[in-house]
């Protein structure tokens, strides 16, 4: 039986679901040790919520106290505009260079989302601000991913969103992150849409999905989520696959879910695999 090419990771926002974050605002180290105790390789936070860990020396000394490595940060900001604002670029530099102490850790680019208005205009100053950042981390060393999402008022949500933006992003210094929840909740096939852009993933979320009225615990909605990662390992994906479970239960005990996670991977996923 060969080995996985890829490494199963964890997402901070399972926690930041719980009372908007407030309740494990600067719990950094916890969520660093649950997601050690769940079994995964890896650990993937937003910027905006690392606290006094956005800082690479006491990033780098919790993970290596847990045995986990860095998947990569992701970067969320509005990027409304057709150029970066000055708060947004900053927060850009400061992120590509605290990953630039992690080889390998990838910059997840992702839209604050905030309204369908403008939809047009907005969609191509999301890919002019994408593209801005990720030539910047590119010249720094830092690969890039863009990560689309689902809610109602996002700019990114739908296939023809989908569209828009994938193909106009710079190819040279970004890829994409398929997130197969969020692709199912706009109305997608995820694992068609994956084949679509096969060659530009370099980074993959997963989370499940049961239209109840959106996301279920892993496992226990309807993604294939086997059958996609047997197409990864079938294309000897190397990259991360982070999970990022927005499931209700997160909302009440997000340990819980990303000990589930962790557990059902192990049990339930990597014995389905054909290799």
């Amino acid at each position: 039986m060969r080995p996985l090419p890829f490494r199963f990771a964890a997402e901070t926002y399972t926690w930041f679901m719980k009372e908007s974050g407030r309740a494990y605002a600067g719990k950094i180290p916890h969520m660093i040790n649950v997601t050690a105790q769940a079994g995964f390789a890896g650990f993937s936070p937003s910027h905006g919520w690392m606290g006094d860990h956005f800082n690479a020396d006491r990033l780098e000394r919790s993970l290596k106290d847990a045995g986990l490595e860095l998947a990569a940060i992701a970067l969320v900001l509005s990027w409304n505009h057709p150029q970066e604002t000055a708060q947004e670029v900053a927060e850009a530099d400061a992120t590509i260079a605290l990953l630039k102490r992690f080889p390998g850790a990838t910059l997840c680019t992702v839209q604050m989302p905030e309204g369908r208005h403008d939809l047009v205009q907005r969609q191509k100053n999301l890919v002019a601000n994408v593209n801005a950042v990720s030539r910047r981390a590119a010249k720094a060393g830092v690969p890039a991913s863009f990560h689309p999402n689902s809610p109602h008022h996002s700019t990114n949500r739908t296939e023809s969103d989908y569209r828009a933006i994938l193909e106009n992003l710079d190819r040279t210094v970004t890829g994409w992150t398929p997130d197969v929840g969020h692709m199912a909740n706009g109305g997608m096939d995820p694992l068609k849409k994956m084949r679509d852009y096969a060659e530009m993933i370099n980074l993959v979320h997963f989370k499940d999905w049961d239209g109840n009225p959106e996301f279920a615990l892993m496992g226990q909605g309807k993604v294939d989520l086997v059958g996609v990662t047997q197409w990864l390992l079938d294309r000897n994906y190397s990259g991360w696959i982070v999970c990022e479970d927005e499931a209700p239960l997160a909302v009440q005990d997000p340990d819980a879910v990303t000990l589930h996670d962790g557990k059902w991977i192990k049990d339930s996923l990597i014995p389905a695999l054909k290799r």
